[in-house]
């Protein structure tokens, strides 16, 4: 028999499932060619197991997510919520048999309002979207994930994402302010509020974000905006090593300084970047600093700063004469990952995250770590918050180096509890680290974090396999 390439073969199951969910959407909603549901069985992340979707659903409306929610929890199918799936932790990988639900097509920005200075938005939108359509008003959402050009607002909440600027404007947690939420019965839950200030009853919305779609759908989200600060101006300061690098960390923030981004590239990665952009970054240095202020006079933050690297130990310091200048720099330091993934054709990307005042100690070790296994793993890092990101370079088609790369990777997260740090400082846990998730809060803690999951979820449909 000659299969049909536009739908997968239908069982029982299978076929009163696609009957049930297309009763209630429209047909270009529902996708079952094999080859196009397999495009959505993964994120970016790697040694992360996915299985096979039984469908993709692509909804458009709150009705329409919860008419899915409502057929999942009717016939006891999985549900895999999913955004532009750039995670890195396995959070979106689809389970055999699931019904994997893109929010990508609600994408619509309903309300930005300069007076209250909220925007409320759809899951779909992309970050990099928003933050443009906000500056029109003369305003800014703060939270810039790597990948701030494809990741989606719903993906950022469901990770809880970081981004280049959170040493001085924190998380995607602090900017959010209500969520609607589809359950996993279908049923609309909303949380939070519109305004400033609110402390009626628990605080449902924080406990979404970062819930990696295991508690329900995030339809819309109340988000807060910030006043657009002055262009930023970037220093980057070159150093003998990493140790002496993290020492300028240290003094920058003991100094009371508050930067806009404070970001370290070790010599790997500056090689790599030099090699994929051709950004002529200066090769010799083991470890570069970027530091940056959108202050009303930021050429004079930046001596300051540069003082206190050249009283570090830096070797060059090199104030950005302007903004063209800085926003080179600062693409040159989003380009970290894509560039380290050239290297050797795979990576493993870890997220660990200390206090600043161990960084240091966490890179030596990194350092020891790559030595022990003959590993290249080249190191970027959100340094004024002790968030680094150490990615391991390896061929996936050679067993022995992919099972070496597994075991740096552990012994990195290891390394990083040892320093009294944590497992993810922004990419989630997923399938990646649920066994470090376990390992880092305890017994009693997965405990009630199960107990909190079968509140909201008592078929365990949402997600499954994810977290714990």
């Amino acid at each position: 028999m000659i299969m049909s390439r536009i739908e997968a073969p239908r069982d029982d199951v299978t076929g009163n499932l696609l009957d049930r969910l297309r009763a209630g959407l429209p047909a270009e909603a529902v996708l079952t060619d094999p080859d196009v549901t397999a495009s959505y069985a993964n994120d970016m992340a790697s040694f992360c197991a996915a299985g096979a979707p039984a469908v993709v659903v692509l909804p458009r409306t709150v009705e329409q997510v919860q008419h899915i929610m409502r057929t999942a929890t009717e016939l006891r199918v999985p549900v895999v919520p999913q955004g532009a799936r750039t995670g890195l932790s396995g959070a979106a990988n689809a389970s055999d048999g699931c019904i994997a639900l893109s929010l990508t097509r609600m994408d619509r920005i309903l309300e930005i309002n300069p007076v209250d200075r909220i925007a409320v938005v759809e899951p779909g939108v992309v970050n990099a979207t928003l933050s443009r359509a906000v500056r029109d008003h003369g305003l800014c959402y703060p939270p810039d994930p790597s990948s701030w050009e494809s990741c989606t607002i719903g993906g950022n909440i469901g990770t809880a994402s970081g981004g280049l600027c959170c040493v001085k404007y924190g998380v995607t947690a602090e900017y959010v302010l209500g969520l609607d939420v589809v359950l996993a019965d279908g049923r609309l839950l909303s949380t939070g509020r519109r305004t400033a200030k609110g402390v009626a009853g628990y605080d449902l919305t924080r406990l979404f974000v970062g819930s990696e779609g295991s508690l329900g759908i995030v339809v819309r989200a109340i988000l807060a905006l910030r006043p657009k600060p002055p262009r930023q101006l970037v220093l980057a300061a070159e150093f003998a090593s990493a140790a002496d690098a993290c020492d300028a960390v240290c003094r920058i923030m003991k100094g009371r300084h508050v930067p806009s981004l404070l970001e370290l590239m070790d010599n790997t990665t500056v090689k790599a970047v030099n090699d994929l952009a051709h950004m002529g970054l200066p090769e010799s240095t083991r470890a570069l600093l970027l530091a940056a202020f959108d202050t009303p006079d930021p050429a004079a933050d930046l001596a300051e700063v540069g003082a206190l690297c050249e009283a570090a130990g830096a070797t060059r310091v090199v104030p950005a004469e302007d903004t063209a200048e800085s926003e080179l720099l600062l693409q040159a330091r989003r380009l970290s990952l894509p560039a380290l993934e050239t290297v050797k054709g795979t990576t493993m990307i870890d997220d660990v995250c200390v206090p600043r005042s161990r960084l240091g100690e966490l890179l030596e070790g990194i350092e020891r770590i790559a030595g022990k296994h003959r590993l290249t793993i080249g190191v970027c890092a959100h340094a004024g918050d002790g968030n680094t990101h150490p990615t391991v370079c390896f061929d996936a088609q050679d067993p022995e180096e992919s099972r070496r790369a597994r075991e740096s990777f552990d012994e990195i997260m290891a390394l990083g509890l040892e320093l009294g740090g944590t497992i993810t400082g922004e990419h989630g846990v997923g399938v990646l680290k649920k066994e470090w998730l376990a390992r880092e809060i305890g017994p009693v803690g997965v405990e009630m974090q199960r107990a909190v999951k079968a509140a909201f979820d008592p078929l365990g449909i949402l997600n499954p396999g994810k977290l714990f």
